[in-house]
């Protein structure tokens, strides 16, 4: 489940990405590649804290939202 989250987060990050690219506001440097590897740490650990609530306290919502994301193994 986290890398379903992880490759939600880098999706989204990628997107913010190539929309700032094409907008020409990115910053020449290692100071962007910081900034969304930064974004996307705190995008895995929001998303992996909130998946951890849902398991405890909705277990049938977390089998529900892995096999969502996941699909069902035969």
């Amino acid at each position: 489940m986290l890398r379903t989250i992880f490759m939600i987060g880098s999706s989204a990050l990628a997107g913010l990405f190539v929309l700032k690219l094409v907008f020409g506001v990115i910053v020449v440097g290692f100071g962007i590649l910081g900034w969304l590897f930064g974004l996307a740490i705190k995008a895995v650990i929001f998303g992996a804290l909130v998946y951890l609530a849902i398991r405890i306290f909705s277990p049938d919502t977390a089998r529900g939202l892995r096999e969502k994301f996941s699909g069902k193994r035969y």
